[in-house]
């Protein structure tokens, strides 16, 4: 099935998303790292009805309600690792943070830890998968593929202040 996209405006700029018949397969921001090759093909959504759920859980963290996403989200574009990783990431909590080392150590691959970063650059659903929770090893912001004004941004906005 052709991926369907709405963009939309939120504090953070314009994010995309993007689903098929199976969920959302992906939440982008403008110019993040590794926007998906298949892009091209994607159709503008005619009815933006068909991303009511996930507009509506945007609005409700932007205006910062502390509940997790519970939306269908489609992990197909992932490895099994990567898949592992988006999971593991869906379980911090709103305005928690851990680490690289502590998210490879909650997937069982405690000595995967540049894998584990890898992974978490290539999470599809930005915000929606909290990426922006992972932290380096002294509290550090480190990489984020929508910037790192965006994930501190979103951590502020959780009440999170990182080192740094």
């Amino acid at each position: 099935m052709t991926p369907a996209f709405l963009t939309i405006p939120s504090p953070l700029g314009p994010i995309t998303l993007v689903g098929t018949g199976s969920g959302l397969t992906g939440v982008y921001f403008e110019n993040q790292s590794h926007w998906p090759k298949d892009s091209a093909r994607w159709i503008p959504e005619a009815d933006p009805a068909r991303f009511a759920s996930a507009l509506e859980a945007l609005d409700r963290y932007f205006s910062g309600e502390k509940k997790p996403f519970a939306l269908p989200l489609d992990l197909s574009s992932g490895t099994p690792f990567q898949r592992s990783v988006w999971k593991a990431l869906r379980k911090i909590p709103f305005g928690k943070t851990i680490t690289y080392g502590e998210l490879a150590e909650k997937i069982g691959a405690p000595s995967a830890v540049r894998a584990v970063a890898a992974a978490v650059g290539r999470n599809p659903h930005a915000i929606m998968t909290p990426c922006h929770r992972v932290i380096g090893r002294n509290g550090t912001l480190t990489g984020y593929a929508g910037g790192l004004d965006r994930k501190r941004w979103l951590l502020a906005h959780e009440g999170v202040k990182p080192a740094g």
